[in-house]
């Protein structure tokens, strides 16, 4: 048996229908994401994106890569059909309860409370909520050693 040795890094990549500048500006204002890179669809080079495109999507974000503390999530408006998210989460590990606190009430505004935030047998501060675009996270503080 061989062991594969690999120098992968793996990123969410989050498609919003429609709504992703939305998303981006609710994220700056939740947990501190930073925009590393934004492309509208309006600056692909021509034939490059489906020609089923509208051209009312041309302002629209086509690829925005975000910076959330040590992390990177990857965006965009993906296609004019409604998409549904389902089966993933995203887990935020917040440094302390009060800073946990923090993220997850700006999370969960306009968003919907799966599990309120709370003291549990493994971490002294974890909660499960959908934000306002239904993008489940999971806000967490590591139990103390």
């Amino acid at each position: 048996m061989s062991t594969v040795k690999t120098d992968y890094t793996i990123h969410p990549y989050l498609s919003f229908s429609g709504q992703c500048e939305e998303a981006i500006e609710f994220y700056r204002k939740a947990v501190g994401a930073e925009v590393i890179m934004l492309m509208r669809f309006q600056d692909a080079p021509p034939g490059s994106c489906p020609q089923t495109m509208p051209p009312s999507w041309n302002d629209k974000v086509m690829h925005a890569r975000l910076r959330i503390g040590h992390s990177t999530i990857l965006l965009s408006d993906g296609c004019p059909e409604k998409q549904q998210v389902q089966g993933f989460s995203l887990s935020l590990t917040a440094p302390n309860p009060a800073e946990a606190e923090k993220v997850f009430a700006a999370l969960a505004k306009g968003g919907q409370v799966q599990m309120p935030l709370a003291k549990t047998f493994f971490s002294p501060a974890f909660g499960m909520v959908k934000d306002p675009f239904g993008v489940p996270w999971l806000v967490y503080v590591e139990q103390a050693p």
